[in-house]
Order: C-alpha cells, then structure tokens, then sequence
C-alpha cells in the first residue's frame, strides 16, 4: 500500500470497466483522483457507455478508500471542456501528477458507415492527444503519462482490416498512431524527468468485448452468437490459456508505471496481452 502516496491521478473513461479498476486501486494504493467520463450512449459504437450512476459509483468506491475525488462529466473531444474539468479538479486537488488517457471505444464490424472510422480516431487518438495536452500546464515537475493502447497498435503491418470493418480500423489507426506519439513524446519530456509509457493490453473483460457486435465479428458462422461461442474466438488470440485479461491485470501495470519504482522507466510499451503479439511475430 501507499506505492502513488499522496499523488493526484486524472483518469479518462472513469466510470466503469478500466477506467473504474484503475482509479479504485490508485486510490487504495494512496492516490487521490480526477475521474472524467462522457456518460452518454455513442451511436456507432452499439454498446451502452457508463452512465453518471456509473461514474457516482466509482467516486463512491474511490471515496471508501479514503481519498479524496472529483467528477466530471466531459467528452475528451472537446478540448475546451477537459481543460475546464483539468483546472476545476486542480483547484480543487492541487495539481496533477499523472495522467492515464484511457477513453475509447470500439465499433467493431462489417458494413458500418466511414464514420465508425473518424469517431473512432477523434475519441481513441484526439482524445488522449486532448487529455495529456490539456492535463500538462498543472502537472508537476516529474509526471507521468500512461497511455492505454493495444496490442492491436503493436501488430505488425499489412493487417487486413476489412473484415472488422471501418471502426475497427480506425481503432488500429488510433493505437497505432500512439506508439508512436509515446516514443516522440517520451523523449521531448525525458530532459524533465517526466515520463510517457503505455500498456498494451489484449481482450479485457468490459463492455467493449462483451457485446453481440464483437461477438458476430468473432463468429460470423453463426446467426446469432453467444459470449461462450465467441470466447472459442478469443482463446485463438493469446497462447496463454486464456480468452481474455482480467482489468486488474491492466490495473497492476497502470500502478507501477505511476509510481516511483519506474522513475527511470519512459517509452516503455508494456503488454500484458498474454503472449498474442508474440506468436503473432514468429
């Protein structure tokens, strides 16, 4: 315990699945926390988003550690609004000592329009772009960014992505776009002391996996699959035996790449995606 002791935290997506793992645990791990998420239903996407009961519960479960929190309901498109959310939570808190950028979404299948591609770019790609730019006039001398990517990002290229359909692509794009603005962005910062990394999960255990459109995309042989029928899918993906990760595996990278033990550690991508690039690569 104690490991990001009396650190301020700004979490995108907040309100339930990573987002909500990664603030609760910060939080018992000593952090205080600035929680954002939009709360509204995204039209492309077709899976439900949190809801503000969503995000009031995460302020609830990050309170019940003992740390304090403040709420925001943005979108992490608008610049303008995150930038006032950012100066109310410091005002409230202080100052922000580490950033995790981790909003997305992912609207997965053939037959979409071109718009699940440029949504899903403007949220995936702009939105971490908003939320590290708008975070970085209040954090302090030695921050730290930890940009939630995939390993999807890290796949090597040509990937044929047409099968997935145009939001699918556009969430590679995305990812892929941000190893690179990690690496770039690491370096411009590292005379500070400051730090960017990012985490690379595979399959996490949201909503964004557990929905019927990923569910017709990973078994398109069926007319209307279940989630145990696609998991026959998922376990494809990794050599581990495993059909996903559980967000607390995420979480567990999150705060270390927060905390002090990695001072010396930026640029760094870290997987925990159960050895799916890997075999991929070989």
């Amino acid at each position: 315990m104690g490991r990001v002791e009396g650190k301020v935290v700004v979490i995108t997506g907040a309100a339930r699945g990573q987002g909500r793992s990664h603030a609760v645990r910060l939080a018992e791990e000593g952090a205080d926390i600035i929680a954002i998420d939009l709360c509204e239903n995204i039209d492309i996407a077709e899976y439900p988003m949190g809801t503000a009961e969503d995000l009031e519960e995460t302020a609830r479960l990050v309170e019940k550690t003992g740390r304090r929190v403040v709420t925001r309901q943005v979108d992490v498109r608008d610049r303008a609004a995150l930038e006032t959310a950012l100066a109310e939570g410091v005002a409230e808190l202080g100052r922000i000592d580490v950033v995790v950028p981790n909003a997305g979404i992912l609207p997965i299948g053939a037959g979409r329009p071109v718009t699940a591609f440029t949504e899903t770019v403007d949220i995936n790609l702009g939105g971490v772009l908003n939320t590290v730019h708008a975070a970085m006039p209040h954090t302090t001398e030695r921050f730290s960014v930890i940009v939630i990517g995939s390993v999807t990002g890290l796949l090597p290229s040509p990937l044929d992505t047409t099968p997935a359909g145009p939001g699918f692509a556009g969430y590679r794009f995305a990812k892929k776009t941000l190893v690179n603005y990690v690496d770039s962005l690491a370096v411009q910062l590292a005379p500070s002391g400051s730090r960017v990394n990012a985490v690379h999960p595979t399959n996490v255990d949201t909503d964004m996996l557990f929905n019927d459109a990923v569910y017709r995309s990973f078994r398109p042989d069926l007319e209307a699959p279940t989630r145990e029928d696609a998991e026959h899918g998922f376990h494809t993906i990794q050599p581990m035996p495993i059909a996903y990760v559980d967000t607390s595996d995420v979480t567990n990278a999150v705060v270390f790449l927060a905390s002090d033990e990695s001072r010396y550690v930026t640029g760094t991508h870290l997987k925990v995606d159960g050895g799916a690039l890997a075999q991929k690569t070989l």
